[in-house]
């Protein structure tokens, strides 16, 4: 036992100064009011003609995204944003792309009310579900009115958000001294390292900690779409948005806020083109695709 303890202790100091950190195995929340959101974000009921639900931009199957470039609303209506993961959110310092939502529950009402995506006015909302046989007792039941609110959905969806964490990647797992990575993998890792992708990808969620500009070496031959520009009207905030997370980017293609690249490994030569300036070989790609590849979690069942 003291040997174990001592192994604990030892691997514990050994990664204290790593820049990524393991995802909790299990974070805080409450059930039954998660289990009230769950039902809501599967359900089309919260779209304008009941045809899309949270979940419909939220495929856990795609890592929590959509493998769309960009995600169709109602009547077949067609964003301009790739969707970004819900799950690890709540590690997220802000939410959507370019952080105009504070929390999860903040973001929650986006979608709703959004004409290409949900397209719902909150008395429509509140009129279903009242009318609901099925929600209007587990309103009841957790806040103790009859009134449904739409406040009191937005809690419960980010409540349910809250719990979609995928702990016990690969690399978690290493980082607990738990397994071993291979030597692909390991130096997949020191090149990410070396390169310097971790000053923005970093943290419990490799990423969502920070705003960065795409196109810091390179202008970014895309559309400056929904960045920070949009809410700061500070001309340096063009490009900027949010550091996605890189957990579970095996799955979660097509890349970029605009969803204009396919696969994985040119999304890494192409960020290593934008934001280092460095233009890879097929060695190094290989390499950090190998590591990035350590990092899909257990993604929680439907």
């Amino acid at each position: 036992m003291q040997r174990i303890f001592a192994l604990l202790i030892l691997t514990t100091a050994l990664f204290a100064h790593e820049p990524i950190k393991p995802i909790p195995k299990s974070v805080s929340y409450n059930r039954d009011l998660a289990k009230l959101g769950k039902l809501l974000f599967f359900d089309p009921i919260l779209s304008r003609n009941n045809s899309v639900s949270c979940a419909s931009c939220h495929n856990f199957s795609h890592g929590g995204a959509d493998n769309s470039p960009v995600s169709i609303g109602v009547y077949g209506r067609k964003g301009h944003m790739n969707s970004p993961t819900v799950l690890n959110a709540v590690f997220n310092f802000a939410q959507f792309w370019n952080g105009r939502a504070k929390d999860l529950k903040e973001q929650a009402l986006g979608p709703l009310h959004n004409s290409v995506e949900m397209d719902m006015e909150d008395s429509l909302i509140m009129q279903r579900l009242q009318n609901s046989t099925l929600y209007q007792p587990l309103f009841q039941k957790l806040f103790h009115t009859s009134a449904i609110t739409i406040d009191q959905v937005a809690i419960a969806i980010a409540e349910y958000e809250k719990s979609l964490i995928t702990p016990d990647c690969k690399f978690d797992r290493f980082l607990r001294g738990e397994t071993k990575l291979t030597e692909k993998e390991y130096n997949g890792y020191i090149l990410f390292k070396k390169l310097g992708c971790a000053t923005c990808h970093n943290g419990v969620n490799i990423g969502g900690n920070s705003y960065q500009k795409i196109g810091i070496f390179y202008p970014y031959k895309g559309k400056a779409l929904d960045d920070r520009y949009k809410i700061t009207k500070d001309p340096k905030d063009r490009y900027v948005y949010k550091v996605p997370t890189l957990r579970n980017i095996a799955l979660t293609a097509p890349y970029f806020h605009d969803g204009s690249v396919k696969d994985l490994r040119n999304a890494i030569k192409l960020m290593a083109i934008y934001n280092l300036g460095v233009k890879l070989n097929d060695k190094q790609v290989d390499l950090l695709e190998s590591f990035l590849l350590t990092l899909t979690g257990k993604v929680p069942t439907q």
